[in-house]
């Protein structure tokens, strides 16, 4: 076996346990949570609420199962016993301490709906994805190929034990539909809900209409929607909000739909080697998912609250992702070929001629442009960054 990766979040850990007395966190089965968690504190107790007996205890008798078990102290699967966090507040404000509790769950809407009903200023929430690059990277694990990589995915299992990636996220999604899915009732039939997720697949990087959605599933859009929540709630998927802060009318206001793992949503496409990849017709989808999630993990990883966009009007003028940081704004077109096009820097033109005839009352912000392309070699030209996939590794 490999050695682990190093986690980004170890920092974000380590500041928010000074400041808090309790710290959340949340992300998808597998991505690593309870393995950071003994890495980081390895003198610490943890439980995990999966188990039938222990999550038995808490449900009976929660103020018994704190004094069996004082801080501190993880409680792993936490959403399994959302009334547990009331004696926890107790517990906390009654000692007035610092780092005490370690809550991880991977249901973020259920769990995180109980913290701020009970934990509310008292408790720091990170959440923890999938291997970014830089992690990949810096743990030796450097994909050989963009296209492989796309395909592996970032789960931490697939390259730390060099796992069959088809094999894996087959696991996956049947572990997946067996303990999350079937134990809420949003899901009646188990047989509808996996075409949704292939149809969500195919569906990446493009603008969600769960009308449509609907009908290619034969379900109803009430249906769509409620499983779409899950799937946002169980960090399979993202939904971005188009950026159209003081421009009108002009912009479109439906979200776009990214999954939050690149091999997942490849696997649920029927991709299952490198050779396929490269002439899918969803690979440029699947880059700018990779990219788009990268984003969020980068932000995820300092605490970052703030959401990502996307721009498009309603005559296809549209750049992949915005961001609002450092006071100014910061535009970044997404392609995956592997040599740059000057032309690729039109959209980014349009869009920041745009913003500045329609936005006076942001002229002060600096607005900044980027290219990020499937090809390895990096350039600064006077138009944007152009910037190499491998080279996000540097993003820190």
């Amino acid at each position: 076996m490999k050695p682990l990766f190093p986690r980004s979040s170890m920092h974000l850990l380590a500041r928010s346990l000074r400041d808090y007395p309790v710290v959340v966190m949340t992300g998808p089965r597998q991505a690593g949570k309870s393995t950071l968690l003994r890495q980081a504190l390895p003198d610490w107790q943890m439980l995990s609420l999966e188990d039938l007996d222990m999550r038995e205890f808490a449900l009976s008798d929660p103020r018994a199962f704190l004094q069996r078990y004082p801080a501190p102290l993880i409680i792993d699967e936490a959403q399994r016993v959302p009334g547990l966090l009331s004696y926890i507040q107790t517990a906390v404000d009654t000692s007035r301490r610092l780092s005490q509790y370690v809550l991880s769950g991977s249901q973020q809407f259920s769990l995180l709906a109980g913290v701020t009903q009970s934990l509310a200023g008292r408790a720091s929430l990170i959440e923890l994805h999938p291997l970014r690059l830089k992690e990949l990277a810096d743990g030796g694990g450097s994909p050989k190929s963009l296209d492989a990589y796309l395909l592996q995915g970032g789960y931490p299992a697939v390259h730390a034990r060099g796992l069959d990636s088809q094999r894996y996220y087959a696991d996956y999604v049947a572990s997946y539909l067996e303990r999350d899915v079937r134990s809420l009732s949003a899901v009646q039939n188990l047989g509808n809900f996996q075409p949704f997720m292939r149809l969500c697949a195919a569906r990446t990087g493009q603008l969600l209409n769960l009308n449509a959605l609907a009908n290619d599933c034969g379900i109803s859009q009430p249906t769509a929607n409620a499983w779409m929540n899950l799937l946002e709630a169980s960090f399979v998927v993202k939904r971005i909000a188009p950026y159209h802060r003081n421009f009108g009318k002009r912009l479109v206001k439906a979200p776009k739909l990214y999954f939050l793992d690149t091999g997942l949503c490849a696997w649920l496409l029927g991709i299952t080697s490198e050779r396929d990849m490269q002439t899918h017709y969803a690979r440029g989808a699947l880059f700018e998912t990779w990219a788009v999630t990268e984003a969020l993990k980068w932000r995820a990883v300092r605490g970052n609250a703030q959401p990502l966009y996307f721009w498009r009007d309603n005559i296809g003028n549209e750049v992949d992702l915005l961001l609002e940081q450092d006071g100014g704004i910061t535009l970044v077109e997404v392609k995956s070929g592997q040599t740059f096009q000057p032309g690729w820097l039109q959209n980014l033109a349009t869009v920041q001629r745009h913003m500045s005839q329609h936005a006076a009352q942001h002229a002060d912000q600096p607005t900044r442009n980027a290219v990020l392309y499937g090809g390895d070699l990096s350039a600064y030209r006077s138009e944007a960054a152009v910037v190499g996939w491998r080279d996000l590794v540097l993003a820190g």
